[in-house]
Parts: structure tokens; C-alpha cells; sequence
């Protein structure tokens, strides 16, 4: 349980941005207005902000967040470099507004999730919750194969140890202190959902129902929901390794009862010739060399990656109220 109330935090809201050109104005638009009768209510600091993080869009989104920053003070604007992945543009937006903000929102720029929804993490943050997971009620307006797939993938994870919160993405509230814990988790191969749980602080759940993406196209497919769900798995566990001696020992032990057996056989005269048998073990047991193989190089991968030390991103341009009045 939380110990004890907060007043008004100064509030940021992060909001990573691919290519996100027919849905920005939309975007800021309605946060912007969300964080004014925010204001007017009191529930949080006059001097709150939005931050967008342009994660090298190759389309106007980063003119567009320049534009809005030039006539509004309330907006910030993080240009990286070049594209480098969501989960990468999120943690530079969080490190960026957290030495400004008692609270940082993350949300995503197509506004499926319910922004009305961070007027209760404000709430929940105020009572003294560090973190403040944003949860899908229900997924009745995905399709089928979208909303079997998502909840399998958690399920998946779930299985393999991974710690995170079931029908939770990136729509969340922490506090200053929980962005800088997480922070401090410096591997290269992050994976945000998993962390974030890892920090530790008081935490609880707001349920809200996700609408529709009211323009452009999702920047999730199926390809880049796999490539996260391997991500997640190998960056925050071992599992799939041990689940490969597991299935090593199995085949070993099979192998040893079937030599005995062909023994038997062999003695007692009712040898059967035969190359089916041979040819499915040679195709089994390639099979499950070639996967095995495959799940320890995603590992060492991981691992030669992390050696080099490389930074997840460069910031090409960052502007904020300081330089703004500059």
C-alpha cells in the first residue's frame, strides 16, 4: 500500500511518434485539452507538458512537433536521430521529462488508449502509487486473430517467467523516483513491460476500454509483435535454455530405452528392416538441433550486442521551454 498523499504533481506526458503525420494533430489536440482542464481542475501543476518524441520519422511529424512547440509552451518536442524503435523513443522521452516532472504518462500517438483514463493515475499517484498501470478491459474490438494472438503472446510470457501485467502495453503513469529505477536498468535489448514490475514501488491498475485508431495504420503488425514477444522472452529470461537441456535429457533418456529395445529385438531374431524409422529420427532430431541452435545464437546475440556498450539512441534535437525562450 501506498504511504502516504501526494499534492498536484507537475505532470508529463510522453507520447512516442513514427510517422505519425495524419494522426498528430488529432493527438495534440486532445491531450492538450485533457491537460488544461487538468490544470483548471487542480489536479495537476500549471506548468504540466506534453513531450513528443519523433522516433526518426522519414514523413512531417517532426514539423509538425516543431511548429506546435514554437506557439505553445506547454509542448515539448525530442528528435532522435534515426528510427530506433519504440521501446527506444519511449526511454528517451521518459529520461527526458523526468528531471522535469513529479509524474511521467506514457502513451501512444494513435490515442487508442482512453486518455481519460490518466485522470484516474493522477488520482491513483496522489494517494502515493509509484506506478500506475493502464489495463485493457477487453478487447472486443480487435479481431479474432488480434486478440487470440495478444493473449497468447501473454500467456507465452507468462510461462516462460516473464513478470508483467496481463493486457498491459505502454499506458502507464510513474512517478519521478520509478522512471529514474528504471532508468538505471541500462541493457541495450529493452524490453519495458518487464522492467518496469522489476523497479518495484507501490503499483496498482486503472482498467480502461481501448477505442479505435482514428487514422493511419498501426505501427504493430504481426512481424514487429513477434520480433517484441522474442525480445521480451530472451532479454528477461532464461527459460527457452532450460527448457533445451529439458528436451536434450528427454531425447537421451528415449534414445537409451530404444537401444535396449532394439537389443531385445536384435536377440530374440524379429529384426525388422526398414529406413522410415531411420530417415523420421534423422529429420527429428535435425530439427531439433536446428531450433536449439537457433534459440542459443538469439542469446549470444543478445549477449555480443550488450558487450559493445552501444547507446540505445542520439538525441538530434530536444525542445524545451528553456531554449524556447532563448
Amino acid at each position: 500500500m501506498p504511504a502516504s498523499a501526494r499534492p498536484a504533481p507537475r505532470l508529463a506526458i510522453v507520447v512516442p511518434c513514427y510517422n505519425e503525420e495524419e494522426v498528430f494533430v488529432y493527438c495534440h489536440q486532445e491531450l492538450g485539452g485533457l491537460l488544461r482542464a487538468m490544470i483548471q481542475d487542480q489536479q495537476i501543476r500549471s506548468d504540466s507538458f506534453l513531450l513528443f518524441v519523433d522516433d526518426g520519422s522519414r514523413d512531417t511529424t517532426w514539423d509538425l512537433i516543431r511548429t506546435t512547440c514554437d506557439k505553445e509552451p506547454s509542448v515539448q518536442g525530442l528528435k532522435l536521430s534515426r528510427n530506433e524503435g519504440h521501446q527506444s523513443a519511449l526511454l528517451a522521452g521518459l529520461a527526458a521529462a523526468a528531471p522535469q516532472a513529479d509524474a511521467v504518462v506514457s502513451i501512444d500517438a494513435d490515442l487508442q488508449d482512453d486518455i481519460n483514463a490518466i485522470r484516474r493515475m493522477v488520482e491513483a499517484y496522489s494517494t502515493g502509487y509509484d506506478v500506475v498501470y493502464g489495463v485493457r478491459e477487453s478487447r472486443q474490438t480487435d479481431t479474432w486473430f488480434k486478440r487470440t494472438s495478444a493473449e497468447g503472446f501473454y500467456r507465452l510470457m507468462a510461462i516462460m517467467g516473464v513478470q508483467q501485467v496481463f493486457n498491459h502495453a505502454d499506458f502507464r503513469l510513474l512517478s519521478q523516483r520509478a522512471v529514474e529505477g528504471l532508468l538505471l536498468y541500462t541493457e541495450r535489448n529493452a524490453y519495458i513491460r518487464g522492467l518496469v514490475p522489476l523497479v518495484g514501488f507501490p503499483s496498482t491498475e486503472i482498467g480502461y476500454a481501448r477505442g479505435i485508431r482514428t487514422a493511419g495504420e498501426s505501427k504493430y503488425p504481426l512481424r514487429k509483435m513477434l520480433a517484441l514477444a522474442v525480445e521480451g522472452i530472451t532479454s528477461m529470461t532464461i527459460t527457452p535454455l532450460r527448457l533445451i537441456a529439458t528436451l536434450g535429457l528427454c531425447i537421451c533418456l528415449f534414445s537409451i530405452a530404444a537401444t535396449f529395445y532394439v537389443l531385445v529385438i536384435k536377440f530374440s531374431g524379429n529384426t525388422v528392416e526398414g529406413w522410415p524409422s531411420i530417415i523420421l529420427s534423422i529429420f527429428f532430431m535435425g530439427g531439433v538441433q536446428m531450433l536449439s541452435l537457433g534459440i542459443i545464437g538469439e542469446y549470444v546475440g543478445k549477449i555480443y550486442l550488450e558487450t559493445k556498450q552501444r547507446p540505445r539512441f542520439h538525441v538530434e534535437s530536444f525542445l524545451k521551454l528553456s531554449t524556447k525562450q532563448k
